[in-house]
């Protein structure tokens, strides 16, 4: 193995990285300084700093990134539209490139000559931490313990951990795979890993509840947008981070935003994975509603088609590419009009439509109505029809002709 004196490890606390510390200090002899990001997963941070010391880490930073996070990260994809395979809102796949930005911010700092992380190698956050690192250190090695250990299984970590009195949280039983931020929770693993499996809701729910289990009474909110960015829950003005955990007790409440996907990762396999985005889901659907309002046809439509190809580089883990900054540029022309308001019914998991204002709205009742108007000549359809279906109609002549 290489050496190295100093390295900075992406450290969560749970299991993988729990272990990572005295293996690192076993195969490398090296000072370990493990970088915790606070991006909202709130009790998963308690006791990490002692955990970490009595581990052997020489330091902790607990670097609280939640509105960084938000801001430039989770508002620039919901404006985006971005979802990948129709169903994941990439709650860990944009919480990677932030993370990672600044674990190279503090091994630069630190003097350090390397990072390490803890994802699998058969994972996607492999490839997103790293990626990152090498936009900010493009010569910084990297060490993944997943890849060269002899280490087999989560079984076996925990084997490891009970062997080097390292603490868990978790037991055999519980032993999900879970990540978890302000903006999603998400469990893998265990019974989930085979589809036909139903998941056991009413054990692993942690954001909020079945819907089977939400009130009978429906809740409503209201979502105030500026160019795109909510800016205001029910009329009371919120920051970011704020307004999405605010969110999050509300669509929780009323079993919003649970996802049972097999996703396509980038590493070719399939998985399964069971997610809880409560407000994200809110969000992304008030802000699609308010945007059938503001938005032309054609604009609305083009913007569907580059929604594909931002998620899929969320997902990829290529935040910092110069493809991903231009069509955010794009995304942001496009919503200068996206400013209004919308009311939606939370109801036992569904988001239902309230009403929606905006003083950029593109629509007309005095044109859309059924009644008598004087604005649109129903006879002026007519021609469009002609010129519009003329080459379906010269098709069909040409058709005929040939038959006969």
């Amino acid at each position: 193995m290489a050496k190295y004196n100093k390295v900075v490890l992406a450290y969560s606390g749970g299991l993988d990285t729990s272990i990572i510390i005295p293996w690192l200090k076993e195969n490398y002899g090296c000072e370990v300084i493990a970088v915790a990001a606070n991006v909202g997963q709130a009790d998963e941070l308690d006791g990490l700093e002692e955990k970490a010391i009595k581990t052997g880490a020489s330091k902790i930073y607990i670097e609280d990134l939640q509105d960084e996070f938000v801001e430039d990260f989770i508002f620039p994809t919901v404006k985006a539209g971005a979802v990948y395979e129709n169903l994941y809102l990439l709650g860990t796949s944009f919480a990677r490139p932030v993370i990672a930005k600044r674990l190279v911010e503090i091994a630069k700092a630190e003097g350090a000559d390397a990072i390490c992380h803890g994802c699998t190698g058969k994972g996607n956050d492999q490839v997103r931490f790293e990626l990152t690192i090498k936009a900010f250190a493009p010569t910084m090695p990297i060490i993944a313990p997943w890849r060269i250990w002899d280490i087999k299984s989560r079984d076996e970590e925990i084997d490891y951990a009970e062997a080097h009195n390292v603490p868990l949280k978790i037991n055999r039983e519980t032993n999900y795979s879970k990540d978890k931020n302000l903006w999603h929770l998400s469990h893998e693993g265990l019974d989930l890993e085979d589809p036909a499996n139903e998941p056991k809701y009413d054990e692993i729910l942690e954001m909020g509840v079945s819907p089977e289990k939400a009130p009978d009474a429906p809740t409503y909110v209201t979502l105030s947008f500026e160019k795109g960015i909510p800016v205001a829950l029910n009329g009371e003005k919120m920051k970011g981070a704020e307004l999405v955990k605010a969110l999050n007790a509300l669509g929780g409440a009323n079993g919003i935003g649970l996802a049972d996907i097999v996703e396509n990762r980038l590493v070719g396999m399939k998985s399964r994975g069971v997610y809880e985005t409560p407000g994200g889901t809110i969000l992304y659907h008030a802000h699609a509603v308010l945007e059938t309002l503001c938005l032309d046809k054609a604009t609305q439509h083009y913007k569907q088609q580059i929604a594909l190809k931002f998620a899929d580089l969320v997902y990829d883990g290529q935040w910092y590419t110069p493809l991903r900054e231009a069509l955010s540029a794009f995304v942001d022309k496009t919503q200068e009009t996206v400013t209004g308001e919308v009311k939606l019914k939370l109801y036992k998991g569904n988001i239902i439509n309230a009403g929606a204002t905006s003083p950029y709205s593109l629509y007309s009742e005095e044109i859309a109505t059924f009644g008598e108007d004087d604005v649109y000549d129903q006879n002026d359809s007519a021609g469009f029809i002609n010129l519009f279906g003329l080459p379906i109609k010269v098709k069909a002549l040409l058709d005929e002709k040939k038959l006969k």
